[in-house]
């Protein structure tokens, strides 16, 4: 009776969401991650390449579990109403969510030990186990383990004198079941065992048959943990590890100096002991150990994700054997960078000098970051240069960006950083770095009230020997980050122009300050009125449409989520616009469906780069407007962000961008089609030659731009 219950659940939640207008988030993004999976089956690639991208949807199905299942237990932990984008509610929701992700994390071991493992050896390499290990080997581990491994293991049990420990997220655990010599039949004692984060996930042991053995450092400890219950019966030992709810909002006080930085402080705590929302533990699991975790933690079967026989825990871990300094050559090799169109003379010719004379569009990584941070470095010297403005959201380990800040504050320059210490995951790193630069006389913002800046901007203004100031802008799709800037594509503009200098100069006064500019010409921000410029855009391409007059949009961008901007999109489908949209990831827009969306298709494009740029596109009577910025079509976007989407004025400059998206639309190798209900399929060839844009876009010429056409 329980099981037909079960299935007439499942099938009234496949109907409720097979009748709505719009694709649920959390499933959506499901299916980005099977495209990203998709990327470790191409056998033309290495072995190492596969690897890198099971290991990619390794870590984000573990963001995806902190944040989108943590942010579906706020509502759940506290009785708190929501509806999804498909229509049901909390627990319904829960259960659809949680077998979704199980049937992904399913695939992705069983594609693993089926697919890959099995070429291990055939490269150079294998991961073993203990028992594998010739004598000689295990000595080198038992010394490994003696050494280095032991001393850094704490046992913390748990029984009716200890309370339960704080174990830490995505970590690897072991849970220990034991019983004393003395202690009666049912006296059991649970302890937990944290293995060390800060060693390298494998024992790496080099053979002279140039062969590596990775032996996990989890196995080691499995093989040795009885020296650390001397005289005690060892009754089970399970390996696991836990996601725990990380998704939280910050309501900074208006005491930002102090009260703010304390509370995000307090709050990446709660990170680490946040409720779990994810289980994954070994196959055959100790009973009383699995009772004893699901009372402790509040869960039930949804929750426990079961590691199969011959998988490897915490697969990001194979970064380990990607990253080996030996197998550098067997891994796919970035080509060198292209000078950008604009700047055919990129490391000959001053650049403060070149951008009085015309504007750079740069596209990365087929560009190098290069010009951004040489103008960076040099204006951190220069005894021309003022001051200089900056937002930054995500940056290097050992960032350029931060040392040339750093610099010209010591050479007396005014210096304004907005350093965004909300940017997920990245949080420590930000505010250390803020620290940094608030000590060295850097003016500091912590964020602006409770929004999170997620634009990128650079203003440098220089007063030169005629005493005329130049003000320097950059406006960009991508951080200042010189690491993720050669495998993230993302599009930016360095120019001179004042209409672009008098807008980004409003815009800092805005975030730095307190003013309220009445408008900006080239600029849309949010939480102002970008949603509503932008469904203005939309509106009128409808319109044109309805009057006869050439419309067409075209719309690049990570995730599309935003009811009302869906909705206008929809609208303007009807009104026979042809929309074209490129969704890398996830996207709440149900295109093809008859009588509402006929005329969109969304294709996403996911390979060898990150695409990351933002590009809005609208047709506009053949005078088109083209739009580039930090923004995704997101309610957190439009709503709880600072961002910026900028107008490209110059003609060769907005042909870069059409030709931007046109490759994108043509590209047949890394593209896969969204289909009504959800889900992609890879687009065909259909008799057409391969078009990787991810090659294309380092042949591309002047004269291919100019001949740049949507529609």
């Amino acid at each position: 009776m329980e099981e037909l219950q079960v299935t007439l659940d499942s099938k009234l939640a496949q109907q409720k969401i097979d009748e709505s207008n719009y694709i649920s988030r959390d499933l959506s993004w499901l299916k980005f991650n099977y495209r990203v999976l998709d990327q470790a089956r191409h056998v033309e690639r290495s072995i190492f390449d596969r690897l890198k991208f099971l290991a990619i949807t390794a870590s984000n199905l573990d963001e995806f579990c902190t944040i989108r299942l943590g942010s579906l237990y706020n509502y759940l932990d506290y009785g708190k109403e929501r509806f999804d984008y498909n229509g049901l509610r909390e627990e319904p929701f829960r259960k659809l969510l949680l077998n979704e992700t199980k049937k992904f994390y399913h695939d992705q071991n069983e594609y693993y030990i089926r697919k890959l493992k099995p070429h291990f050896e055939e490269n150079g390499f294998a991961i073993v186990s203990y028992n594998d290990l010739s004598v000689e080997d295990t000595q080198r581990v038992a010394d490994y383990f003696n050494r280095t491994i032991f001393p850094m293991l704490t046992p913390m049990v748990f029984d009716n004198y200890h309370t339960f420990p704080v174990l830490m997220n995505n970590r690897l655990l072991f849970g220990v079941v034991t019983k004393g010599t003395n202690e009666g039949p049912t006296n059991q004692r649970v302890s937990f065992i944290q293995v060390p984060q800060n060693l390298p996930r494998f024992y790496e042991i080099d053979h002279d048959d140039d062969k590596i053995l990775f032996v996990p450092i989890e196995e080691i400890i499995r093989h040795k943990i009885h020296n650390l219950f001397r005289n005690v019966e060892i009754e089970a030992v399970n390996l696991f590890r836990i996601n725990r709810n990380g998704d939280f909002t910050l309501e900074e006080s208006e005491d930002i100096e102090s009260n703010f930085l304390e509370d995000l402080k307090r709050k990446l705590k709660t990170r680490r002991s946040g409720r779990v929302v994810r289980l994954e533990i070994e196959e055959n699991p100790d009973p009383w150990l699995m009772r004893v975790l699901k009372i402790q933690w509040d869960l039930d079967e949804f929750n426990i994700f079961f590691i199969p026989q011959g998988g490897l825990p915490e697969l990001s871990g194979l970064n380990q054997v990607v990253s080996h300094k030996e197998f550098k050559s067997k891994r796919a090799q970035t080509p060198a960078p292209i000078k950008p169109l604009n700047f055919p003379e990129e490391g000959s010719r001053d650049l403060f000098e070149v951008l009085k004379e015309r504007d750079i569009l740069l596209h990365h990584p087929y560009n190098s970051m290069e010009p951004v941070l040489e103008l960076l470095e040099k204006a951190a010297d220069d005894p021309y240069v003022l001051s200089i403005k900056i937002t930054i959201y995500r940056v290097a380990r050992e960032s350029r960006v931060t040392n040339a800040l750093l610099r010209a504050a010591e050479n007396g320059k005014h210096v304004s950083v907005l350093f965004e210490v909300k940017a997920r995951f990245d949080e420590e790193n930000n505010l250390r770095e803020a620290q940094r630069l608030q000590k060295a006389g850097c003016y500091v913002i912590y964020g602006v009230s409770s929004l999170k800046t997620h634009t990128k901007l650079l203003l440098i203004v220089r007063k030169e020997g005629d005493d005329k100031v130049y003000r320097y802008v950059h406006l960009s799709s991508g951080n200042y980050n010189e690491s993720t800037s050669r495998l993230y594509v993302d599009i930016g503009l360095l120019t001179t122009k004042e209409v672009y200098g008098n807008d980004v100069s409003e815009f800092f006064n805005v975030i730095t300050g307190h003013s309220q500019p009445s408008t900006y010409r080239n600029l849309i921000t949010s939480p102002r009125d970008m949603r509503i410029q932008l469904c203005n855009l939309v509106k009128r391409e409808a319109e044109n449409a309805r009057n006869g007059v050439p419309a067409g949009i075209v719309i690049k961008l990570n995730s599309l989520q935003d009811k009302e901007l869906i909705d206008e999109l929809y609208a303007a489908s009807q009104a026979g616009v042809t929309i074209k949209l490129i969704v890398r990831g996830m996207c709440s827009l149900r295109p093809r469906r008859k009588g509402l969306s006929e005329n969109i298709e969304v294709i996403s494009v996911v390979g060898e780069y990150l695409e990351h740029s933002r590009i809005y596109y609208f047709r506009n009577d053949d005078n088109p407007k083209v739009y580039i910025g930090s923004a995704d079509a997101m309610v957190r976007s439009f709503d709880r962000r600072i961002e910026s989407l900028f107008l490209l004025d110059d003609d060769f400059l907005k042909k870069q961008a059409i030709n931007n998206l046109r490759y994108n639309l043509k590209d047949n190798v890394n593209s896969y089609i969204m289909q009504e209900d959800g889900t992609y399929r890879i687009k065909e060839l259909n008799g057409e030659p391969t078009f990787n844009i991810h090659k294309e876009f380092y042949k591309v010429t002047r004269e291919i731009v100019m001949d740049a056409r949507l529609f």
